[in-house]
């Protein structure tokens, strides 16, 4: 009867030490898992911001450039596009989106160029300074989010939390924001 309640003694030890470190390593990938959705929800309130800022720096540029319709078009189309993908919850259609819109802003920023009165507009110059804050926030909003993906992909294919996420169904999330091939490009300032 002793040596089956020691055997029973032992089961339970060795249980316990394996149960609790994948309870932890569990635990660890879901704090992680919420971690991504906080700072996703961080990266969507900037991407927010910038949308409600747009209309109001298209209405000032139209009314300088009115001859700019496909450019203000593109910058209201593409905004549109982010607002929909951000309510649909779709992260990679969402940074879609934003890539298309950043790419639509940089064109819509480069008219000033063309048009002297718009660069000394004061409601111009609020907004565009508003606009480079927004995109200061997100910018950093978007690296505090790649980099919580980043620990939480590492976990999920290390030695021994990658056990607890094979068991418990955690997989790699891969939406990543990357810079676009637009974006890459180096603008051309003309003097």
């Amino acid at each position: 009867m002793k040596s089956i309640l020691v055997g029973v003694g032992i089961l339970v030890v060795a249980g316990l030490l394996f149960f609790m470190p994948l309870m932890g390593s569990r635990n660890e990938l879901v704090t992680e898992k919420n971690d991504i959705d906080g700072k996703w929800a961080q990266v969507d309130n900037d991407m927010k911001r910038r949308a409600d800022l747009i209309p109001n720096l298209v209405e000032t540029v139209k009314g300088y450039a009115k001859q700019e319709q496909s450019v203000i078009t593109a910058v209201a189309d593409a905004r549109a596009g982010m607002l929909s993908a951000g309510n649909n919850g779709d992260r990679a259609a969402a940074i879609k989106a934003n890539d298309q819109l950043s790419g639509a802003l940089g064109r819509l920023l480069m008219l000033q160029e063309n048009y002297p009165d718009l660069k000394s507009n004061q409601n111009f110059l609020r907004l565009q300074d508003e606009l480079t804050g927004t995109e200061n926030r997100i910018a950093v909003s978007r690296r505090d989010y790649n980099n919580s993906i980043q620990k939480y992909n590492t976990d999920v294919e290390l030695f021994p939390k990658n056990v607890a996420a094979a068991l418990f169904g955690f997989k790699r999330d891969d939406a990543y924001f990357k810079t676009t091939e637009e974006e890459k490009k180096v603008p051309q300032v003309k003097f």
